[in-house]
C-alpha cells in the first residue's frame, strides 16, 4: 500500500471515529479519531512536500541534461533531460 493510500485511509477512518464518537457522546472515541485524522493529514502534507522537493531536483537535472545534450548534439541526453523536466513538473504539482 502506498503512503498516500495509507494516509487517505487513516484520515477517513479517523474522521469517521470522530463523527461517531461525537454522535454517540463518546469523547474518548471522538478525540482518538480527531488525533488519527490529524496525524494522517500531517503525514500526507509532509509526503507531498518531499515529492515536490524531488520535483525541483528533477527539473534542475533535466534542464542541465537538455543543455548539455544541445551543446554536444547528444539527442539521447537531450531527450532524457526533457523527460526529467516533465517528471519534475508532475511532482511539483502534487
Amino acid at each position: 500500500m502506498t503512503e498516500r493510500m495509507s494516509n487517505t485511509i487513516n484520515s477517513a477512518v479517523g474522521g469517521a471515529k470522530q463523527s461517531i464518537g461525537e454522535a454517540i457522546g463518546n469523547p474518548d472515541l471522538a478525540a482518538s479519531g480527531a488525533a488519527q485524522k490529524a496525524q494522517a493529514d500531517i503525514s500526507q502534507r509532509l509526503a507531498d512536500k518531499k515529492v515536490q522537493a524531488e520535483g525541483v531536483g528533477h527539473r534542475v537535472e533535466g534542464q542541465a541534461q537538455e543543455k548539455v545534450g544541445n551543446l554536444t548534439n547528444d539527442k539521447v541526453l537531450k531527450a532524457r533531460g526533457l523527460e526529467n523536466q516533465a517528471l519534475g513538473d508532475i511532482e511539483l504539482n502534487v
